[in-house]
């Protein structure tokens, strides 16, 4: 192994993202109108226009990025750029998944409709939210989730780099303490729910239900899956993984570390952002990590 393919989440989306593979691409023009028509709203009105304040919800959040970054994938593979393996940041594992060959296009798509609308309701009905903790070590993060009420870590993404996840109050009460027990940096994240944590479980049986009507296949390259940080072929078990994704937190760090073991010194960022390229500057400072969210960007790797 020498090279994956790791696919952004939420929290990477920008207004305009995609435009210039719709514009200069008819695959990409194809994929977003199937898109379109299989979610019931234009995503490329979303995706390229905006405004910021619509496509940051989570119910638009995650097909824009999804659909953006199957297409790169296929900008990538078709000159003949291939992944040893591939992972995903929580959204990004099922992009990870059809890259993989488990699940196609259109199953992804529908499961992610279904688990974005779900993700939003449960956000609404039971208000949570995120922070970002920086610096702070393991016995830190024990002291500042040690709250009245949910909190717990949902993104590990490298050294020193925690996300928190949970209840208003008791986050509101965790950056407080950390912010006492003298930690870098706490702020709370613009996020419309407690992603990974508990409060997402009214959203675990109809994700349950739409998965178990999709065939999974075994993955064609290794997937090194959130909830484990470990490679995965076999269907049944990857299918279990991405259930289980929802209400565990996201071992990036330890995924990125992993992908090192296995000799893993180049990263491709299929998708919009540079979110992931940034986290292995702290992870895994040797390797080398190429952005590919625009076409632009793909020449400047040399990749078209």
């Amino acid at each position: 192994m020498h090279n994956a393919f790791i696919f952004p989440g939420q929290g990477s989306q920008y207004v305009g993202m995609g435009e210039d593979f719709y514009s200069n691409s008819e695959y990409a023009k194809e994929m977003y109108n199937n898109a379109s028509d299989l979610l019931g709203f234009d995503l490329q009105e979303i995706s390229f226009n905006g405004p910021d304040d619509i496509l940051k919800q989570t119910q638009y959040t995650q097909p824009a990025i999804f659909v953006h970054s199957v297409i790169v994938d296929k900008f990538l593979k078709d000159k003949d750029i291939k992944p040893d393996a591939v992972a995903g940041h929580s959204l990004g594992e099922f992009s990870a998944l059809v890259s993989a060959n488990v699940i196609s296009f259109e199953d992804a798509l529908k499961i992610i409709k279904v688990r974005s609308t779900e993700m939003a309701n449960a956000g609404k009905n039971s208000p949570g939210t995120m922070a970002a903790i920086l610096g702070a070590d393991d016995q830190q993060i024990k002291i500042i989730c040690k709250q009245d009420g949910i909190v717990v870590p949902a993104n590990i993404n490298a050294p020193g780099q925690i996300v928190i996840s949970g209840e208003l109050k008791a986050v509101e009460n965790a950056i407080n303490t950390a912010k006492e027990i003298g930690v870098r940096r706490a702020l709370a994240l613009t996020v419309s729910g407690a992603f990974h944590s508990s409060l997402m479980s009214p959203a675990r049986q109809p994700l349950l239900e739409i998965m178990n009507s999709i065939t999974f296949n075994n993955a064609n390259i290794p997937v090194f899956q959130n909830v484990s940080a470990t490679p995965f072929t076999d269907a049944a078990k990857i299918k279990n993984n991405m259930i289980n994704q929802l209400e565990n937190p996201v071992l990036w760090c330890d995924t990125i570390l992993n992908l090192k073991k296995e000799g893993i010194t180049d990263f491709y960022e299929v998708g919009p952002g540079n979110v992931l390229k940034g986290l292995n500057k702290r992870i895994f400072p040797e390797s080398n990590t190429f952005t590919c969210n625009k076409l632009e960007n793909l020449k400047a790797c040399e990749v078209l």
